[in-house]
């Protein structure tokens, strides 16, 4: 039973940053279409930013007593390396996530009524207002990663940071989306990757695997780093 409520948060949580996050990304870049491009483009990044921000500051202090509020498999992944987690309790984290994700994507296309756009990341010049190609992209994935999933093992290795790291990991990751958005929509989530992409299909299906590995390996890095470099020794 605590494994299952466990899954649920997960899953939950998910939901809701695809929802918050995505969902805002959708609805600020319609109006801007709607206005002829007249919102400045600063101010749709940082409106998107803070949504995914603050939807983990939210998430964290509902359910992160729970499930700890991973609500995402790069997170999972560097807490797995750093011996936070079972294998177990891995694959149930990861699962959960990807269907809330899932779930989430599905309630923006019923909302919007269409699954043309769902929030979803890509790469090249359709897509990344940079033009970024895959390896590029899954470059910038890469360190994004690193800094957000090193941000979260760091602050949740001390209790004492118990009140304020919900709030940390939402402004790091409000941080990275402020820098990343303009080269891929900023993804360092998997799932948040998935459910979009699952259910826009298309481009956003077929370069769903560089929102994959990439963020993987920067969650990987980041755990080896902080567990073998950074860990303060018992």
């Amino acid at each position: 039973m605590n494994s299952f409520k466990k899954y649920l948060a997960e899953f939950i949580g998910t939901a809701v940053l695809v929802i918050g996050g995505c969902g805002t990304a959708v609805a600020v870049n319609a109006v801007t279409l709607s206005k002829g491009g007249a919102v400045p483009t600063a101010a749709t990044i940082v409106a998107i930013a803070l949504a995914f921000g603050l939807s983990i500051v939210a998430m964290a202090y509902s359910i992160g007593n729970v499930s700890g509020c991973h609500i995402n498999p790069a997170v999972s992944l560097g807490v797995l390396i750093n011996g936070g987690m079972s294998v177990k309790d891995f694959i149930g984290y990861v699962i959960a996530q990807l269907a809330g994700a899932t779930a989430g994507a599905g309630g923006l296309w019923i909302v919007f009524g269409s699954n043309a756009n769902l929030g979803a990341n890509g790469y090249g010049e359709n897509v990344s207002a940079l033009g970024m190609n895959a390896l590029r992209a899954g470059m910038v994935e890469v360190v994004l990663t690193f800094i957000f999933v090193l941000a979260v093992l760091g602050v949740t290795s001390k209790v004492e940071n118990g009140k304020i790291a919900g709030l940390v990991i939402g402004l790091t990751l409000t941080f990275v989306h402020l820098i990343g958005i303009s080269f891929t929509g900023t993804s360092v989530n998997p799932a948040r990757s998935f459910g979009p992409a699952i259910l826009q299909g298309g481009m956003a299906l077929r370069q769903l695997y560089v929102f994959i590995i990439a963020p993987l390996v920067g969650a990987a890095i980041a755990a080896l780093v902080h567990r073998f470099i950074l860990k303060a020794k018992d």
